[in-house]
């Protein structure tokens, strides 16, 4: 019936074309009257939950609008600002699954004021497009664009009637702009002007009162102006030292500046201590300079560009007072806690393959009612230890380092804007305010900048002391707010991608893309990344969306840390997604172009997928939940490679991450009723850290961590859903089905570390050394490792089977006697059972032998830590005489 009422409002609108007034007379239109957009959404399986749509106005951010009833549809209302003619959309999720992949815009440059409704069918392009009965549409500006010259070049929606000389205005920052005469071809028209237009600057044409903006040449990406305007000096931001601090900042847009400082940090405070003017100085960059010791001053810089002043906090601030509003002047060494300067990263030396990453929130692993941390929610309750459940299992740090993983991945814990710290409250932080700046809900006094810093660093070298490295989850492919960004704020529109028509590019569904290929903001985030890892002694960073970023930043950002700090990890998310960069011949970050960024590794979601199902449909069977012919790319999996991956180096290995449903949940979603949910998961665990790669796994993975809402459904985009959904349950360890699957994820961490077979980083040795076995049976993959031809590797031959059909599988082995170390329900370096012949793997299951009296199952980690000739001596002729015994020792 709908698809029926549309057709024949189209109809009506063909109607509506040949004869000019059927819904409204066509008027000239005026800046006071305005526009009200309805957007319809139809879908067939009449599924509404958790769609919305994100509309734009172009040139501006964008905002979520929720489908409301009304008559029997689902419709979105927007408000539009007097001169907008260009509307963008995107029907979508709330986890940004897009309806449509791609941004669609809707032409409503010929209303004049009332109500334009836009049909949209559920995945199909396009719209269609019928006016209320209150619609004016006439006469309007459609577009106006600079040439760079002396001319501006409008498009109206139609030709305008009587005499075109008189009927434009112009004005500028500086008022009105002179026009010299008007060309017209058709609906066409170029307005001569007595002189040129300064291309930094805002302009604005006028037709009968009705306002559209200009559209200015792109002049920040231009080899002129990076030539004259880069700044290569390692001192912006205030330097301070107890004689004096120098402030440095970059605006060769600004008319002037002047940096503004105050006793506290809370904004709209009225503690103004001065505001001292800065001086121009090279490659526009401003400078000031204020003796004494500052320590603790805050501080604003107030900037006017175009006549228009604005206050703003520094890009380059190292703390600042609550909500990040106001910079403050700090001393870093005082913060820096006990041993600091001894403090390193415990995993140095290491390859990217022997990393085996959790990913976790702070509020996650400390809030539980369980927990039992003092401090939770904050830097310092990460830090805790001895912490304990009622029924005495381990919580927190405790818990994460009885699992034996390497590196500790944080969600953002950089400064983010949706969270009010003054008041506290959940969000994963992906929405960055200033990077450079802790973020103070994580803090125990989010007013005071010295606790947010000293607290952080206490929490890295306590995790440090712990055996654990702490990777750091940034986000540089967007900002929370594109027009409120300080970088913005000094020199507008510079930090972000804008298209020719003013828009913000999108591709981050966030409302906007960091233009990394210009050189001053590939120096802001090179210097960002060296200095977390200078100040706070971050041991790796994951980079949110990084196929919005260029390949030649990453590069350099991996470049410069590795020459201080070699052993720091890159990795990121390199999905392919639509920017409009600013220059010609720039490569993105993304998973095809993962050879010309050889240091840096990508999350390979053809291993995820193929291991539990796509994301996109939550009903989609893996391997391990009964999908049938993924075999092959299971084997390719566990090799490090795939389509786009060619080295282990380079992939990130995983089945479950923050984003989408927890492996719980999608197995859950996805496995036939009545399925052994818990074997699954165990399944897909031993594939992840058997597999050459790097192994990342969320944050209670190992205690089959569910995340269902208060009606009982699974929430698959918990950002914002509180501790409620989100925070651990270590309580649940007490169940015997979760312990087991935690003492399972223990064990296969222990035996991949006593394994470089499972760690190996060598296309070629890989490819000798790993053999899949033909003919083992369907949804089975059996694979053989030839140790002798890997390095470091104690035994001669590892025999592997991950058995995802429901029944058991007789498999048969090759020559010799085999040890069990990996079952159904048990895992680590102790030998369960030795056999011969043949081996009944249980179905829904792995199982891992080791070929005895050819190699003994020593942990070389342990031997690494071994100093000395004379100590490792030993241990070779211990190994010599014991060479049957095993080492029961587990990694601490």
């Amino acid at each position: 019936m709908k698809k029926t009422v549309k057709n024949v409002l189209a109809f009506l609108l063909v109607l509506a074309m040949i004869l000019p007034g059927y819904f409204g007379p066509v008027m000239k239109a005026k800046a006071s009257e305005g526009v009200t957009l309805k957007l319809h959404y139809h879908r067939t399986d009449g599924n509404y939950e958790g769609w919305d749509v994100w509309l734009w106005e172009e040139g501006k951010d964008g905002a979520g609008y929720a489908f409301a009833d009304e008559n029997g549809e689902k419709v979105a209302t927007k408000v539009i600002t007097s001169g907008a003619s260009s509307i963008g959309f995107i029907v979508r999720t709330a986890s940004w699954d897009k309806d449509i992949a791609k941004d669609q815009f809707i032409d409503i440059a010929e209303m004049a004021s009332g109500t334009v409704h836009i049909y949209v069918e559920s995945g199909v392009e396009g719209y269609t497009k019928t006016y209320g009965d209150d619609a004016v549409r006439g006469i309007k500006i459609k577009s106006a664009k600079y040439n760079g010259n002396d001319a501006i070049d409008i498009i109206m929606t139609a030709p305008i009637d009587g005499d075109h000389n008189t009927v434009f205005s112009v004005k500028g920052p500086k008022g009105e702009v002179s026009i010299k005469s008007v060309n017209a071809m058709g609906a066409n028209y170029r307005i001569n002007l007595d002189a040129p237009l300064k291309d930094t600057s805002k302009y604005t044409v006028y037709y009968d009162g009705s306002p559209c903006s200009v559209t200015m040449p792109n002049i920040f990406s231009t080899e002129k102006f990076e030539n004259e305007f880069t700044y290569t000096g390692s001192d912006l931001g205030a330097v301070w030292t107890a004689d004096k601090t120098t402030f440095r900042v970059w605006s060769p847009v600004a008319e002037t500046l002047k940096v503004n400082l105050y006793k506290s940090g809370t904004e709209g405070t009225a503690d103004l201590i001065e505001s001292i003017d800065m001086k121009q100085d090279v490659n526009g960059t401003w400078v000031a300079e204020k003796n004494g010791n500052q320590n603790g001053v805050y501080y604003t810089y107030s900037v006017t560009v175009d006549g228009v002043t604005s206050e703003t906090i520094d890009p380059y601030a190292r703390t600042a007072g609550v909500n990040g509003k106001r910079g403050m002047i700090i001393d870093l060494k005082s913060t820096d806690p006990s041993g600091w300067d001894a403090d390193k990263n415990p995993n140095a030396g290491k390859s990217y393959t022997d990393a085996i990453i959790y990913e976790a929130h702070i509020r996650d692993i400390t809030v539980g009612k369980e927990a039992n941390i003092s401090k939770p929610g904050t830097f310092l309750g990460v830090a805790e230890l001895g912490t304990k459940t009622s029924s005495g299992i381990a919580t927190g740090l405790d818990h994460i380092k009885e699992l034996g993983i390497t590196h500790l991945h944080i969600l953002p814990m950089y400064d983010f804007g949706s969270v009010d710290e003054s008041k506290g409250g959940y969000n994963w932080g992906y929405d960055p305010v200033n990077y450079n700046i802790p973020e103070g809900s994580y803090s125990t006094d989010p007013y005071n900048g010295n606790v947010r810093v000293s607290e952080l660093k206490q929490m890295v070298k306590t995790l440090h002391e712990n055996g654990i490295s702490v990777v750091m989850d940034v986000v540089y492919n967007h900002v929370y707010s594109a027009a409120e960004f300080s970088v913005n704020k000094l020199v507008p529109g510079y930090f972000s991608r804008i298209m020719e028509n003013g828009a913000y590019s999108n591709g981050s569904g966030c409302g906007n893309d960091t233009a990394t290929e210009r050189s001053m903001v590939r120096k802001y985030v090179v210097d960002s990344v060296n200095y977390w890892a200078d100040e706070y002694h971050i041991d790796g960073f994951r980079f949110d969306l990084v196929g919005l970023m260029d390949v030649d930043t990453i590069n350099e950002i991996v470049e410069t840390v590795h020459k201080k700090h070699p052993d720091v990890l890159f990795y990121g998310e390199g999905w392919s997604l639509t920017t409009m960069v600013t220059k010609d011949d720039v490569k993105l970050a993304t998973q095809p172009n993962s050879q010309l960024t050889p240091g840096f590794a990508y999350f390979n979601d053809t291993f995820r997928d193929a291991v539990k199902g796509g994301v996109f449909n939550a009903s989609e069977k893996g391997f391990v939940s009964g999908a049938s012919g993924k075999e092959f790319t299971i084997f390719r999996g566990f090799t490090g490679r795939c389509s786009w991956c060619k080295t282990p180096l380079q992939s990130v290995n995983y089945a479950s991450c923050h984003d989408n449903n927890t492996l719980y949940d999608r197995l859950a979603l996805s496995a036939d009723k009545g399925s052994d949910l818990a074997a699954m998961n165990r399944l897909a665990a031993a594939i992840t850290l058997t597999s050459d790669g790097i192994p990342f796994m969320m944050s209670g993975e190992e205690m089959l961590r569910s995340k269902k809402n208060a009606d009982g459904t699974f929430n698959e985009n918990s950002y914002n859903a509180g501790d409620a959904v989100n925070a651990l349950d270590y309580s649940s360890l007490s169940d015997d089905t979760v312990k087991t699957v935690n003492d399972y994820y223990k064990g296969l961490i222990e035996f991949r570390k006593a394994h470089p077979a499972f760690r190996a980083t060598d296309v070629a040795v890989i490819d000798k050394a790993v053999k899949r076995i033909e003919g083992i049976g369907k949804n089975i993959v059996g694979i053989a490792i030839d140790g002798t031809q890997i390095t470091g590797e104690t035994a001669s031959s590892i025999f592997v089977v991950f058995n995802a059909d429901t029944a058991d599988a007789n498999v048969e082995l090759p020559e010799g006697k085999w040890g069990i170390y990996v079952n159904d329900t048990k895992a680590g370096t102790k030998r369960l059972k030795t056999v011969s012949g043949k081996v009944n793997v249980k179905g829904i299951s792995a199982m891992v032998l080791v070929k005895e009296g050819e190699g003994s199952v020593v942990n070389p980690w342990l031997i690494a830590g071994i100093a000395g000739a004379g100590v490792v001596l030993a241990a070779a002729l211990f190994v010599i005489l014991f060479g049957r015994k095993k080492n029961p020792k587990k990694e601490k």
